[in-house]
């Protein structure tokens, strides 16, 4: 008798899945302009008056708020509605639970889906930054470290929320639904609509632990070569924790 042994597929299968991944993302014409160009056309409509606004040591409006907000606008809707929607979609098709029973793992659909929107992430961000560099003469970060670990952070903190998303919505309409209503509710209590002087004083409080507000404000501190608050770093850390923690909780492939 001959037995027949199922291997795990390997470095080459999920190159092929984050080939698949990333044709869909192209094919979903909103989520892939959306999350790329609106926060773009709220730099545009907000960079000239906020590069003439400087603030402190030649730095403007313009590299302290604008584009720590563009910045983080992206990372946002990508991690908290995108990604979701597209996992949301698996579930609902049956995909994951057909790959739980062949050789290949559901596990890798969702791991080539995190690197394709970080992917989307990151070509937002640099759309974002060149913008703002070429177009209106932004000034670069003056601690560039902590400018690429808050980033860091933040998609870490973005993506596990948008974990919990995918893991309580039913369908990939109320994935995006639930995003939705997430996003504007963190960007709102993050300034997104008017900064945070615009809140009352509890609600701003609120929203710099949240992970808009403090990916903003860590943002804002790293451009300016200030320390970045403990209060902003712990928001993120303990967003990372309870997302995952929550989301392998609540997960389920069908």
């Amino acid at each position: 008798m001959t037995t027949i042994v199922a291997h795990r597929p390997g470095m080459r299968s999920l190159l092929t899945l984050i080939r698949c991944e990333a044709k869909m993302v192209m094919r979903d014409t909103p989520g892939l302009v959306v999350p790329l160009c609106l926060p773009l056309l709220i730099m545009l409509t907000s960079a000239g008056s906020a590069n003439e606004q400087e603030v402190s040591g030649g730095l403007t409006a313009l590299d302290l708020f604008v584009l720590p907000l563009v910045l983080t606008m992206v990372i946002a809707l990508i991690g908290i509605i995108n990604m979701p929607s597209f996992l949301a979609y698996y579930r609902r098709s049956g995909i994951l639970r057909r790959l739980g029973v062949t050789p290949a793992s559901p596990a890798m659909v969702l791991a080539a889906q995190v690197i394709v929107s970080l992917l989307q992430a990151v070509v937002g961000i640099a759309a974002a930054v060149a913008l703002a560099f070429l177009v209106f003469g932004a000034n670069a970060p003056v601690d560039v470290g902590a400018a690429l670990g808050v980033t860091a952070l933040a998609i870490a903190a973005m993506y596990s929320a948008g974990m919990i998303v995918a893991a309580v919505a039913p369908t990939p309409n109320s994935a995006v639904a639930i995003g939705l209503v997430a996003f504007f509710l963190l960007g709102a209590l993050g300034g997104m609509f008017g900064g945070p002087d615009s809140l009352p004083g509890p609600l701003a409080d609120i929203g710099r632990w949240l992970p808009f507000g403090a990916t903003v404000e860590a943002l804002g501190a790293a451009w300016e070569g200030t320390p970045v608050g403990v209060g902003q770093l712990l928001g993120l850390g303990v967003t990372v924790v309870l997302g995952a923690t929550i989301a392998g909780l609540l997960f389920r492939w069908e």
